[in-house]
């Protein structure tokens, strides 16, 4: 082993180390990686950003604004409303959620087709009585299953066509993919429908406020006395008299009721404030300011809400700005006008001092926020609603635009007209034109984690390469399958992407073990396209840990999940899919090209 292949290495196996371990986001361990793999001359200095402008992360890219284009002329909208028909059968719920969202993320970006359709799922779980943690699941996994159908499906089937333009010099087609994913989808859909959700616990249901929050045993009715020494403060002044812990989520003052009222409001003699704070601090800030408890009744949600504000609850996003920080380092309720009413955690409300909790991906928050902003609150902080929204009302010129444009693309790229870096940019721009998009909307749109993910990574790739790394592996590899016909092989580097799919990004695990499948390809002198396809179906199979894939992680908090809930169902449906792909890779790419 040279000195070269121990640096490339050790470097790979920080990575790891790093990607498991999550103290940072993958996108931030990723340009370290990088960044070491210059300084230590496994990466030539003027190529260390080059992969940001590969063709696969402008692909990627271009990808997600067509996906939003979609969503915002409300042609998903439409197709998510045939879901009402689906009964109160769990089968038949499973089936057709898990069936509407494996199509749509074979065209688009699966988090945007999770955004649309998982309060769609919480909805039907409350209405049928079931519990939303045997639906949540199954269409995480079927957004995964979509992926495998098409080029654009996921980042690694882009990362692995690019990876055989470089090898063979010409790169998978748009529906090359289609022949193995569809087998492998539908097999998948098949089992999740008929056997998998039984596999799942039937977890506490999050997605009720009245049984998840119980609010009411920390909101208290605070009554400011006549001759009160702070009566004619303002909030904030109130504030800086008391070293309590608690937020003012309401006021009375006579007939008139405000939600959230402002900081700046005065407080008056006879004025009810309703305070959210714990026993102990309660106790505090009524020393402190002289108020007096009210009338001890049980305060609901209805209390919070009124024709200016609401209450609602969100999951957290894998790439929130509010991941490891607190709701008091942020300063929610001057930077959002929101104020952190309660938050769960795996099914269960977190009971700890609320200004106190570091975020993390999926944890779901109560909050009361002005309705009017509601929607650019939640993007802004990397929120998505629990609550299913209203569907957009049926714009047919914009339906019929959208997707004119994103047809127009596909059918460009399939015929061998243009590349799909290119084709999907100008669908992107014509979205943009024709009125579908706004530029805001274009730039937010993207997944820029992945973006930075990706243009770090894929010079690393190169140097697991160029430095006789990946055909180490590829040895390695043969070494325990020499024996064996090249199916052993195929199915090892099949299974080795799959695990570490599990632990690491999918496109991470697609431009760490492309070179590998290469490697193993050009030691036995056989064509590269099964092992690179194996590599791809491999990459898209996250289904053991909810931190494998962002579709997993969101559906964690909603549906309750224990971390070692997924392998329940996930272990039996890798091994379907293991099953069903091999054979079907090596009929339809054979090893003799």
């Amino acid at each position: 082993m040279t000195g070269d292949q121990v640096m490339i290495f050790g470097v790979l196996l920080l990575a790891l180390i790093f990607f498991v371990w999550g103290r940072w986001r993958y996108d931030i361990v990723s340009l370290l990686v990088l960044l070491t793999a210059a300084i230590v001359g496994l990466v030539p200095w003027d190529q260390a950003f080059l992969g940001f402008g590969h063709p696969a992360v402008i692909t990627v890219a271009a990808v997600l604004v067509a996906s939003r284009g979609l969503l915002n002329s409300g042609v998903i909208d439409v197709m998510a409303g045939w879901l009402s028909r689906a009964g109160d059968s769990p089968t038949r719920q499973v089936a057709s959620l898990t069936g509407l969202i494996t199509l749509l993320s074979g065209f688009m970006n699966n988090v945007g087709a999770m955004a649309l359709l998982l309060p769609v799922g919480v909805r039907m779980a409350i209405k049928s009585g079931n519990s939303p943690s045997i639906l949540l699941m199954p269409l995480a996994f079927g957004s995964l299953l979509g992926g495998l159908l098409t080029l654009i499906g996921t980042p690694p089937n882009i990362i692995i066509a690019t990876f055989r333009a470089e090898s063979v010099g010409e790169p998978f087609s748009m529906f090359d993919f289609t022949p193995v994913g569809l087998g492998v989808a539908v097999a998948g859909w098949l089992f999740i429908s008929m056997i998998g959700w039984r596999l799942v616990p039937a977890r506490r249901s999050p997605s009720s406020k009245e049984r998840l929050f119980e609010i009411e045993n920390y909101l208290t009715e605070v009554l400011v006395p006549e001759r009160a020494k702070l009566a004619g403060k303002t909030l904030q002044e109130v504030r800086e008299v008391s070293k309590a812990e608690f937020q003012v989520l309401g006021l009375q003052s006579g007939e008139m009721k405000i939600a959230s009222p402002s900081i700046f409001h005065p407080l008056m003699p006879g004025d009810i404030l309703l305070v959210e704070s714990d026993a102990d601090e309660l106790k505090i800030f009524l020393d402190d300011t002289g108020f007096k408890l009210g009338e001890e009744k049980k305060l609901g949600e209805e209390a919070l809400s009124s024709e200016d504000m609401d209450i609602v609850e969100a999951v957290v996003k894998t790439d929130s700005r509010l991941i490891g920080r607190t709701a008091r380092s942020v300063n929610m309720r001057w930077r959002y006008g929101v104020n952190l009413v309660g938050v769960a955690r795996h099914g269960v409300q977190l009971h700890k001092r609320l200004g106190r909790v570091r975020f993390q991906p999926g944890d779901v928050l109560l909050i009361q926020v002005p309705r009017e902003v509601l929607p650019e609150v939640l993007s802004t902080m990397g929120c998505l609603p629990l609550a299913e929204r209203g569907l957009r009302l049926a714009h047919t010129r914009r339906i019929v635009l959208s997707v004119a444009i994103f047809g127009s693309a596909i059918l460009a790229v399939a015929a061998g007209l243009l590349p799909v870096q290119i084709a999907v940019v100008l669908a992107a721009v014509a979205m943009v034109m024709g009125g579908i998009l706004n530029l805001r909307e274009v730039y937010t749109s993207i997944d820029w984690p992945v973006i930075i993910l990706l243009g770090a990574m894929i010079p690393v790739g190169r140097a697991l390469e160029t430095t006789g790394g990946a055909g180490l592996i590829a040895e390695s590899i043969l070494a325990v399958s020499g024996n064996y016909t090249p199916v052993v092989s195929l199915a090892m580097l099949l299974v080795i992407t799959m695990f570490l799919s599990d632990i690491v990004n999918n496109a991470a695990a697609a431009v760490l073990m492309a070179p590998i499948g290469l490697g193993v390809a050009q030691f036995m002198n056989l064509s590269p396209d099964p092992f690179l396809m194996a590599v791809a179906i491999g990459a898209s199979c996250a289904f053991l840990t909810p931190i494998g894939h962002q579709s997993n992680t969101l559906v964690m908090g909603p549906g309750g999940y224990q971390f070692g809930d997924y392998w329940r169902m996930g272990l039996p449906m890798e091994m379907v899919i293991a099953v069903v792909s091999i054979p079907l890779i090596v009929l339809v790419w054979p090893f003799s090209g």
